[in-house]
């Protein structure tokens, strides 16, 4: 082990993967009507503190979110860099975040400060899970003995392979984000309309498809899942949810069916549920290429969706 694996809170990895695999988590902090909530705390249940944080948004709370800075990363690093160690850090999508800019200066100063030393601040192009099963993947590779720039090569070649998509239960937190307008946000209420979401092969957050719904949205998933995982059968996936537990493992026995061999489910790490919001659910798996073409059924989805879009 001649390099320590970091993660930022986003990475929404469960205590066992934690411990199991001696990842170190660097926690975002939150603000909930005023109070400031610390995101991830070693030896805290996260389901409790997730619960209620979901709870107070539903009840209108104010909540915010800001990035992680570069003193912070420098002061989480230093104890690794002292004792001769290099640090694999993942950071959230840099198209989502200012997180990964503010780790790559901070890599910067570091490395200035410590000339032997290697860091790599690794884009996970992805959030949740997506960026947690990547990490969970390296930290394997490191202790059956590969070098850092062998994980680092891992994770170039295979970061866009892990899809992930979510569906959301109210339209007004993907308004407040500007990641539909206020129009489209109104008619989608009204019509029960549920869209589906995906990061693409950007790394950004887009609408693919819509549904009219909430549990057709959830199933929707699965077809995903069955459409899009190189290898649905026996495959790895993982679930978060924002609070809806019930409909989460719903969504895992559909996904279990389709043959998933490990299915992880979770509640959303707090920074990104915070621009999603209460009754958020999100798949992530392993699976085709984000930046390869796309299947004519999604192409389609997602004309359908600027479309209808249009017309409101």
């Amino acid at each position: 082990m001649n390099f320590d694996i970091f993660v930022d809170s986003s990475a929404n990895l469960t205590e066992k993967m934690i411990e199991e695999c001696g990842i170190k988590v660097i926690s975002y902090v939150c603000t909930c009507n005023g109070k400031e909530v610390i995101c991830y705390k070693d030896g805290a249940t996260f389901a409790q503190s997730a619960k209620q944080f979901y709870s107070e948004m539903s009840r209108g709370a104010d909540v915010s979110t800001s990035l992680i800075s570069q003193e912070r990363f420098e002061a989480e690093w230093e104890n690794s860099l002292k004792a001769g160690r290099d640090v694999l850090m993942f950071t959230i999508s840099s198209q989502v975040s200012g997180t990964n800019h503010q780790a790559n200066l901070a890599a910067e100063a570091m490395m200035k400060r410590y000339p032997g030393r290697s860091i790599y601040v690794a884009d996970s192009v992805n959030s949740s899970l997506g960026e947690g099963l990547l990490a969970v993947k390296a930290a394997n590779l490191r202790d059956m003995g590969e070098t850092l720039d062998t994980c680092v090569k891992w994770i170039e070649s295979n970061k866009w392979k892990m899809n992930s998509y979510f569906t959301v239960s109210d339209l007004k937190y993907l308004r407040k984000g500007g990641r539909i307008s206020g129009v489209t946000a109104l008619a989608g209420t009204l019509l029960n309309i549920k869209p589906i979401l995906k990061a693409d092969g950007n790394g950004r957050i887009v609408m693919c498809g819509r549904v009219k719904g909430r549990r057709k949205s959830v199933a929707e998933l699965a077809e995903y899942y069955k459409n899009y995982a190189v290898f649905p059968e026996g495959a790895t996936a993982a679930i978060c949810h924002c609070d809806c537990e019930d409909e989460a493992n719903n969504l895992a026995e559909l996904i279990r069916e389709l043959g998933a061999r490990d299915v992880t489910v979770e509640y959303y790490d707090i920074v990104s549920g915070a621009h999603v919001g209460p009754g958020t659910i999100a798949l992530f798996f392993m699976g085709k290429d984000r930046r390869g073409g796309e299947k004519a059924a999604e192409k389609k989805a997602e004309g359908k969706a600027a479309h209808a879009e249009s017309k409101i």
